[in-house]
């Protein structure tokens, strides 16, 4: 080898060790609690009540289950939905005999034999053929007595009340994306004007707070900041912006409780940060400072082509990673049916095994596990990291790019006794702790 050989050689090796993304994290520093963040959207049911696959969610330590679409279009016409649990709105409230909770029954005994809260929502499921006939997403005819129904269903679960099976449920929530579209063609979710269903939270959640003082009552499913977070003036991202102002102000105004405030993001991973900061300033701005924040659906960039790749695995890894690190509070992805569509990115329909994104929750489970968050930084965006310590020590680090990213591990002295990694070749392998990313990867450190 010449000596233009070896400078050329040289000045590769430091510019390769000039590029290394620097990890750092410190354990010593905690920074608080590992959030549950990685909570899902509907349980990955098979069938009525196939539960076979809920132990992949005790696995992977998911703390809540949020069941809204529950079971397909209409909640299969048993689940969760208030026309499924009370069927004809005329009937005495109040008389047992009017409720069918059978298969909701069914469905919240085995969640939370799988260690799994349900986070339910009081409300209708999607129906995505508005266009063609709206069934159950019509305003309720008496706000008040569907208060009053709201108030059997919790009592069941609350209380066992008429004989049910009680049930810790995480969250309560009143309605789902009522915001969804000013055009009432076009809204899948609430056939009448805002104010109505602002006039049906703050009924509902008065009733209901006053009757259940401990239970986390909220809403409202909102579609999100996508006009304040990334500049998008389309008519719909306005106007769901402008729900979220007014439904804020009437909630502060009339007095109604507010324990949590949900909203969506479909966006890409980054600007999904940028649609929390919009939502954090957004809650203080209206007067609830410190009030929970709930992205109960979220999926990077949704493409039906990214089902089951390495590339939509480690985009959720840096998705939780990034929620760690904002001010969200808790979160749910959409979701973890066994189905076949763009919104189904954890489980195989055809083969009833995970794909590679379940192993991201896995992951993140580490964290949980370990106890407090700490410290941890990168200085490049695309790699994201998070850790914890306390009964023990874990790395989680994410590179959502399409690059290999060399990196330099920062651990205060702290050595891994152990690495698994996720990429386009390998599922939860152990490996050597490497020094560079694959593209599209995501590995955890335990010591």
């Amino acid at each position: 080898m010449n000596v233009k050989t070896l400078a050329l050689v040289g000045a590769l090796a430091l510019s390769a060790v000039a590029a290394a993304v620097e990890v750092k994290v410190d354990f010593a520093k905690e920074t608080g609690p590992v959030k549950p963040v990685n909570g899902v959207g509907q349980p990955p049911m098979l069938g009525f009540g196939g539960d076979s696959l809920f132990h992949y969610l005790t696995e992977a330590g998911v703390p809540f289950s949020r069941l809204h679409d529950t079971g397909g279009a209409f909640g299969k016409n048993v689940y969760v939905d208030i026309p499924n649990l009370f069927r004809d709105f005329d009937a005495d409230e109040n008389d047992p005999a009017n409720y069918d909770f059978v298969f909701t029954d069914d469905l919240m005994v085995k969640l939370d034999k799988a260690g799994v809260r349900p986070y339910f929502r009081l409300g209708v499921t999607i129906e995505t053929a508005t266009h063609v006939k709206p069934y159950r997403i019509f305003p309720p005819k008496d706000f008040a007595k569907w208060a009053r129904i709201c108030e059997h269903v919790m009592a069941r679960y609350v209380e066992g009340w008429a004989g049910g099976p009680r049930v810790k449920v995480s969250h309560w929530e009143i309605w789902n994306e009522a915001d969804l579209d000013a055009n009432l063609k076009w809204n899948a979710m609430w056939q009448g004007t805002f104010e109505e269903y602002i006039r049906l939270y703050v009924t509902a959640a008065k009733h209901l707070k006053a009757r259940f003082p401990n239970e986390k009552i909220g809403g409202f499913g909102s579609c999100g900041f996508y006009a304040t977070a990334v500049g998008d003036k389309r008519d719909r991202a306005v106007y769901h912006e402008k729900c979220i102002d007014e439904f804020l102000a009437a909630v502060k105004r009339e007095g109604a409780p507010l324990d949590f405030f949900s909203f969506h993001s479909y966006d890409s991973v980054s600007n999904t940060m940028r649609h929390i900061v919009a939502a954090r300033e957004c809650v203080e701005r209206h007067g609830f400072p410190g009030i929970e924040l709930s992205l109960n659906e979220w999926l990077p960039a949704p493409n039906h082509d990214k089902l089951g790749t390495a590339q939509q695995a480690a985009e959720i890894a840096a998705e939780l990673i990034g929620f760690q690190n904002s001010s969200l509070d808790s979160a749910c992805i959409y979701d973890a049916r066994c189905g076949i569509g763009t919104y189904s990115p954890l489980f195989n329909p055809f083969t009833y095994k995970p794909h590679k994104a379940y192993w991201a929750f896995l992951a993140f489970n580490e964290l949980r596990k370990a106890g407090r968050a700490v410290a941890a930084s990168s200085d490049d965006p695309e790699v994201w990291v998070a850790a914890a310590a306390g009964k023990s020590r874990a790395v989680m680090v994410a590179n959502a790019s399409g690059e290999v990213k060399p990196i330099r591990l920062d651990l205060g002295g702290a050595k891994p006794s152990s690495c698994r990694i996720v990429d386009a070749d390998r599922t939860w392998e152990e490996v050597p702790v490497p020094d560079s990313l694959p593209p599209h990867s995501f590995a955890v450190l335990s010591f």
